[in-house]
Parts: C-alpha cells; structure tokens; sequence
C-alpha cells in the first residue's frame, strides 16, 4: 500500500533557445598572392597552427577556395576584413 498521495500534474516548460547563425569565412585563390603571405594570414588573422594555414592554403590553390574558419558574423567580419586588408580575396557566407 503506497501511503503518499498521487500528484498528477503536467509542467509546462518553455525553453527558449538562442538561434544562432553560424556562417563561413571562405578564402579565395588569386594569381597574386604568395603562399607564405597566406599563410602567414592566416596564422595572424585567423590563429591557425603552421600546418592548419598551410593545409587551407593548398586547399585554396587547388580547389579555388577554402573555408577558413566558422562562426557567428560578428566574430568573422574583423578577421575577413583583415585579411582584405592583406590583399586577399575572402567573404563571409
């Protein structure tokens, strides 16, 4: 015999979720720039490891671009006009 009482009760629960976009800061191959100016960039701009920046900056001449880093627009668009400001092609998608 269960001695406490039974409590039926339904929670309503609403939870609120922040929606965030995240977006990609995609680098583009161009005839001008050198490999190590764009590794250097994205070493300084983006904090890649040597080898990270030299695998994007392959990933870049080969296949034409390279997505460089992921996040919200207000972290990427400093580092995307950074690295204009470098004589590099790159956008926010």
């Amino acid at each position: 015999m269960n001695t406490r009482p039974q409590i039926d009760f339904e929670e309503d629960v609403l939870l609120l979720e922040e929606t965030v976009e995240l977006r990609n800061l995609v680098v583009y191959n161009d005839d001008i720039n050198t490999f190590d100016h764009v590794i250097k960039t994205l070493m300084d701009v983006c904090g890649h490891e040597p080898e990270q920046a030299e695998q994007c900056t392959l990933l870049i001449h080969h296949k034409g671009q390279c997505t460089v880093k992921n996040g919200v627009f207000e972290e990427l668009a400093p580092m995307c006009t950074a690295i204009h400001d470098r004589g590099i092609s790159a956008d926010i998608v």
